[in-house]
């Protein structure tokens, strides 16, 4: 943190950090984007070592978070308490996530010179880049939200990834502070076998035990001996209380007691989401009056349960773009009163090319409370067919609306959600910033 960079590197930093924002100014000047991703490609082929350069000068040291799901909104709520205390944080607010995304992140906050005036770097970061940027960044606090299937085209298993996220954690400083998921098998097994200074967070509340497994579940068998573990009950996915009947393995034991801890966004994933930024900044040495009073009055991040007025109507935007994820903001829907739901698919390199996953979500739950469902997006046709293999029967009060054009189907699900209704909208990813625009009339990326 806050080390010295040799003149040379100066010299080599201060160009490529001059061109970068030479960049960023083209690029926004023309409206051609947000500039996330290309200052940082720009300035790597001048300096290859720009995001080790960078992240030594970040004051009080880089927060990663990493994970499948959460990612955003825990970052967001994390900067957010920070900056209640008066620091200055750098975030790569922009979701990207792979490494030219977190060289442009950092860049942003740098003057001509490549000299980084912040105190901490929040950088969110993809799962299967998290063994390439871990030596450059050599981060104070790593936060391991969950790992679960998200794009088959891109992804090996779960299991695979933790593996390799434990290789290389294990050679970070000892000072180095881990904070993963207890309720993700996976994760809580990574935490047991760190050298470093690990912290837990995860839920203890039984009232809140799904009734079943769902079918989206990807690791309920013992990391250490294969052997199937017993839940106790699940709080989403293989996320819940477990321990293994043949090897002794249990649930590594959570830092901060959740039944005390409060949350705004709605969903219980974001109660994980709640209680991971609450553990780090504990950790960090920010007073919990500050912690709570800023998760009471925080707002969700772009399309993370997002909520909107348009045409006087209440639009909720809830991010669907892998099993897991889907499957918890259908819970949100169907534990509502609202009766008009609006899914766009997308299959676009941010969303994954294979839709298939989309067969592993319960979308019957959302057919069985009947309403309006209207699809949209690339696979359209995709979606709608699942939906109707989700019918119990032929004769289900579900009002299904097909519509390709995405401005046509917005309008027709406000058309159908009276006044005193919200209208649910689940997007993948790429579908979810085309919904912005559309209601919102910018872009985020």
């Amino acid at each position: 943190m806050g080390n010295k960079i040799q003149f040379i590197d100066r010299l080599r930093l201060g160009f490529a950090v001059s061109v970068a924002k030479s960049v960023t100014f083209i690029v926004r000047s023309l409206r051609l984007g947000a500039a996330s991703v290309l200052p940082g490609s720009i300035a790597r082929r001048i300096e290859p070592r720009i995001l080790e350069l960078l992240s030594q000068q970040v004051k009080n040291g880089v927060i990663l978070i990493a994970g499948t799901n959460g990612k955003t909104t825990t970052a967001l709520l994390l900067c957010t308490i920070l900056e209640r205390k008066g620091y200055r944080v750098t975030h790569n607010s922009t979701g990207a996530n792979l490494e030219n995304g977190l060289m442009t992140a950092l860049l942003e906050s740098t003057n001509l010179l490549g000299m980084l005036n912040t105190d901490y770097a929040i950088l969110e970061v993809d799962e299967n880049i998290v063994p390439r940027v871990l030596k450059p960044l050599q981060p104070r606090i790593i936060l391991c939200l969950n790992l679960f299937r998200d794009q088959l085209d891109r992804y090996g298993e779960v299991d695979t990834i933790s593996k390799r996220w434990t290789k290389v954690i294990s050679t970070l400083p000892a000072e180095t502070v881990v904070i993963p998921n207890a309720d993700d098998p996976t994760l809580s097994n990574l935490g047991q076998q760190l050298p470093q200074r690990v912290l837990f967070f995860g839920l203890n509340e039984p009232a809140n035990y799904l009734e079943a497994i769902p079918h989206a579940v990807d690791s309920i068998y013992c990391p250490k001996c294969g052997h199937s573990l017993d839940y106790k009950g699940v709080y989403l996915s293989h996320l819940g209380d477990f321990t293994c009947p043949k090897c002794g393995f249990t649930k590594s034991k959570p830092t901060l007691e959740s039944s005390e801890w409060s949350q705004i966004l709605v969903g219980l994933y974001n109660k994980y989401n709640t209680l991971a930024a609450a553990t780090a900044a504990i950790e960090l040495g920010v007073d919990e009056p500050t912690i709570r009073d800023t998760i009471n009055n925080f707002q969700a991040a772009f399309g993370r349960a997002e909520d909107l007025v348009i045409n006087g109507k209440q639009v909720r935007i809830l991010l669907s773009k892998n099993p897991v994820g889907t499957n918890e903001t259908i819970r949100v829907v169907t534990q509502s009163t609202d009766k008009t739901t609006l899914l766009v698919l997308n299959d676009r390199t941010p969303d994954g090319t294979d839709v298939s996953w989309i067969w592993d979500v319960d979308t019957e739950k959302l057919v069985e409370r009947g309403g309006t469902l209207v699809v949209s997006g690339d696979r359209v046709y995709d979606m709608a067919l699942r939906l109707r293999y989700s019918q119990k029967s032929p004769e289900s009060s579900i009002n299904l609306i097909v519509e390709e054009d995405l401005r046509q189907a917005i309008a027709t699900a406000l058309e159908h959600t009276p006044e005193n209704e919200t209208l649910h909208i689940l997007p993948t990813y790429s579908a979810m910033l085309e919904v912005r625009e559309v209601l919102t009339g910018r872009k985020i990326l």
